[in-house]
């Protein structure tokens, strides 16, 4: 077992290409906050960088987890730090608990400032639900319930935590990013679960996509990647600038054709990647849409 892990390898074991789901709703919701006129751009970025940690520590914890667990060690995709055997468990779980740690510190400041105490609730559940996922006695990641936490931390909290802190309040608009960026992410996780249905399966990983097996999986995701789109027209009824987010479908096509064509292993890690690039162009424009109107 290695101590000497390359800061490539850190670098990519931090999984990168999950940066999106941390970025997207933070965007999202930073235009629903400039269409309250509530935006403070230190208090937006406070909020992004409590989204890069709880995801980058998330991403840790789950190398931590797994690799100690023994269900990264046949596993296709990015460099497991544990499972691989590069770096020693201890380090890579002194790296998720810092990456916590950080997102617990920069939420307080933001909750000091913003005087919402409440908030402190809402920031403890997303750095427990971070640990948690493959964590403990008793993951819920391995009861397939990956996909409602994403839902959930990297979609409601997120967006709604963004727009709250600043505005004291939500809207409608917040709201229905939310759901769609929530969707998104959720659409990443299952690809990402779809890949690894027969390793997972092996070791007793029971996520939503081991439950409803492959061609339920594949119907998930085209399921969720609809929804941000549904929500964008109906956004597009009260504020039309909005409908400027369905352009970002046609950068779909790549990933749906692989999902609906049967693509597995190998073939399904660009679309991870494209789906989550797609979250983050749908965020950039629906956010600079919403601020606009």
């Amino acid at each position: 077992m290695g101590d000497m892990a390359t800061v490539a390898q850190w670098v990519e074991g931090a999984r990168p290409r999950t940066l999106p789901n941390a970025v997207a709703p933070v965007v999202a919701g930073v235009g629903a906050t400039i269409q309250l006129g509530a935006f403070s751009w230190w208090q937006s970025l406070l909020a992004l960088l409590v989204a890069l940690s709880l995801i980058i520590g998330v991403n840790f914890a789950n190398d931590y987890s797994d690799g100690i667990r023994g269900t990264d060690e046949n596993r296709v995709g990015p460099l497991r730090l544990v499972g691989s055997g590069v770096a020693a468990p201890r380090l890579v779980l002194g790296a998720a608990l810092g990456c916590l740690g950080l997102a617990g510190v920069l939420g307080l400041v933001l909750v000091v400032f913003s005087g919402h105490w409440w908030l402190l609730i809402l920031g403890a559940a997303c750095i427990l639900g971070a640990w948690f996922y493959t964590g403990g006695k008793k993951p819920y990641g391995y009861a397939g319930l990956g996909e409602i936490a994403v839902f959930v931390f990297f979609g409601l909290a997120a967006v709604l935590g963004t727009v709250y802190v600043q505005a004291g309040r939500v809207s409608w608009a917040a709201l229905g990013a939310a759901v769609a960026v929530g969707c998104f992410s959720m659409a990443v996780l299952t690809a990402n679960n779809l890949r690894d249905i027969p390793t997972d399966r092996e070791v007793g990983k029971n996520t939503l996509a081991v439950r409803l097996g492959d061609g339920g999986t594949r119907r998930l995701y085209l399921a969720l990647v609809t929804v941000p789109y549904v929500v964008t027209v109906l956004l597009g009824v009260w504020h039309p600038l909005v409908l400027i987010g369905l352009v970002t479908a046609v950068l779909l096509w790549g990933p749906v054709k692989a999902i609906v064509t049967g693509g597995t292993g190998r073939g399904l890690i660009p679309v991870l990647r494209d789906t989550g690039l797609v979250m983050l162009g749908w965020s950039v424009l629906s956010g600079v849409a919403l601020g606009l109107s």
